[in-house]
């Protein structure tokens, strides 16, 4: 998981800052949120794989992007969830470039949860362009899971 937190001087989100681990290298890397493109580590050139947590206050700087986002709308005491989580983690790693992951809270942003409807967990979410193109409530397997997220896997 990454952790993001706030630059010194900047509360607002659009100084968010996220730590990313280079799955290749192995190094650290620092990044904000970006709508166009995805990172890449500063040591050795490959992407990154992309997951972050959001909350109400900077879900919308983090759900933009020219990449599909994968939203993830999970819950700590949520069975299924604690399957979904490492998947999603697995496939970030897998599809470095080409997908972002944005796991969000309920219990703590509820705002979001009744913004996505997400009567039930776990709820991800495909957005693509701003909007959602696809949803998928409860765990499938990882193959399921790939299958349905493909379509928006391809490179641009």
């Amino acid at each position: 998981m990454t952790e993001t937190r706030a630059t010194p001087g900047g509360a607002a989100p659009a100084g968010r800052v996220s730590t990313l681990l280079c799955a290749a290298c192995g190094k650290k890397n620092r990044i904000r949120p970006a709508e166009r493109g995805a990172p890449h580590c500063g040591a050795c050139g490959e992407a990154l794989p992309w997951l972050v947590n959001a909350s109400d206050s900077t879900f919308a700087y983090e759900a933009r992007s020219s990449i599909a986002i994968m939203v993830d709308l999970w819950a700590p005491w949520c069975g299924p969830c604690r399957v979904v989580g490492p998947m999603l983690e697995n496939l970030s790693k897998e599809y470095a470039g080409r997908i972002k992951v944005v796991k969000v809270n309920v219990d703590e942003n509820p705002a979001l949860a009744q913004r996505f409807q997400a009567t039930s967990i776990p709820t991800l979410l495909v957005i693509k362009d701003e909007r959602v193109v696809e949803r998928i409530v409860g765990a499938l397997p990882p193959n399921d899971l790939k299958m349905r997220l493909f379509p928006y896997l391809m490179k641009t």
